[in-house]
């Protein structure tokens, strides 16, 4: 059902489902079904059953509702909340992860039968075909391992290979910090990262600290590297020689956040400055030149 008054654009409801737990979020019509966060629902990808409340299994999926409702533009081709998921759903849902793994088991034994250097980590079953991830640092041909799964399950069979970084998304883990991976459960999308970012946020240089559990550079280096850079153009560089309250010094610490300096000085222990309390220092005067050596009297 669509809201418009004179000369407005037509709107439907909107859900945010997703299929999986650290899957990508779909937005699919509501239609006059009501649904609230966390509700199991049906959805319908066949656009000729757009009106068609009934299903039998086919072209459709369990999913669950992350965004519950919001207005979007109607014409657009979403998939369709058909219900709430009954038992009959969940006992669907059950069976479709028994056999999922079931299959992942199988595809790695035959691809250990085939020799294949490949970590199978995932399979998805459904909508006439079976999907199954796996991870390698090199080309694979897995044309036999094809035949094989296609022989014992009897659907379209397609196997994908991922990155280290799609395999921990998928995978899902908690990180350093005590929480769920950003990529499995908010981020859209992988941004680069550099190790750059690690030096502007002053972070130790060690695998256990900039790396995450995919073992490249943790993601969470590129939120807050526009504010330390933003934040350090404010204060002097390391290394340089600044004037204090306490005389002529070089910094060789930096606080970026809190906008402090550790500066050392020749003679004395290292002392804390805010940036409001640095000068530039006065220039280093040239050294005197040394008076001519008289000659010597033989």
């Amino acid at each position: 059902m669509s809201d418009a008054g004179v000369g407005e654009t037509p709107t439907v409801a909107v859900a945010g489902v997703k299929l999986e737990p650290r899957g990508r979020l779909l937005a699919c019509e509501l239609g006059s079904v009501t649904v609230r966060a966390g509700d199991q629902v049906v959805i319908s990808f066949a656009a000729h059953r757009r009106d068609d409340p009934r299903d039998d299994g086919r072209d459709t999926e369990v999913g669950v509702v992350a965004v519950p409702f919001a207005r979007r533009p109607a014409g657009e081709a979403r998939p369709r909340v058909l219900r709430r998921a009954e038992p009959r759903d969940l006992d669907r849902l059950r069976v479709a992860a028994e056999r999922a793994a079931e299959a992942r088991t199988y595809a790695r034994e035959r691809a250990a039968a085939h020799g294949l250097p490949i970590k199978m980590f995932r399979v998805e079953m459904g909508r006439g075909k079976a999907l199954f991830y796996f991870a390698s640092d090199t080309r694979v041909d897995f044309r036999e391992l094809v035949r094989d799964l296609a022989a014992r399950f009897h659907t379209r069979i397609e196997l994908r290979q991922v990155g280290v970084r799609d395999e921990a998304k998928i995978v899902g883990g908690i990180g350093s910090c005590g929480r769920e991976l950003c990529c499995s459960t908010f981020l859209p999308r992988f941004a680069p990262v550099s190790i750059k970012m690690a030096k502007h946020q002053n972070v130790a240089m060690s695998p256990a600290r900039v790396s995450g559990q995919c073992g490249r550079l943790k993601c969470c280096l590129v939120y807050e590297d526009a504010t330390y850079l933003e934040a350090a153009a404010a204060l002097p560089k390391l290394g340089k020689r600044v004037g204090t309250p306490d005389g002529v010094g070089r910094v060789g610490d930096l606080d970026v956040l809190r906008g402090r300096v550790r500066v050392y000085f020749e003679g004395q222990p290292p002392k804390t400055f805010t940036a409001d309390e640095l000068q530039p220092a006065p220039p280093v005067p040239p050294a005197s030149p040394l008076p001519p050596t008289p000659p010597s009297k033989n």
